[in-house]
């Protein structure tokens, strides 16, 4: 039989879970908005006729974006780590459960 606190942890974990899916689902989409002002920015710099200061603007824009790319993933990476951690936690304890089952009715 369960403690008082067994319930109370596994519904801890899916919470974490699902916390975790969300992040990964804000992060993508805040990726993917970066990329596309990087994309944006780079088209300017190729097409456009600038000034050296808008020129320089656009450069330091682009290098901005660039680094927040870069840290949205690795941020991502540790992420999606964890959430495999979570998914491996989560099969090793329904086949704990399924073999407790089994075990218990034969």
């Amino acid at each position: 039989m369960r403690g008082p606190g067994a319930a109370g942890t596994m519904v801890k974990k899916r919470r974490e879970g699902l916390r975790v899916a969300r992040e990964i689902d804000g992060l993508e989409e805040k990726l993917a908005l970066c990329r596309q002002n990087m994309e944006e920015v780079d088209f300017k710099l190729r097409r456009e006729e600038l000034s050296p200061e808008k020129r320089k603007s656009l450069e330091r824009e682009k290098t901005l974006l660039m680094t927040k790319a870069e840290s949205y993933e690795k941020e991502l990476r540790i992420l999606r780590k964890e959430n495999r951690k979570n998914a491996a936690l989560t099969m090793a304890l329904m086949l704990l459960i399924t073999v407790i089952y089994v075990c218990w009715t034969m």
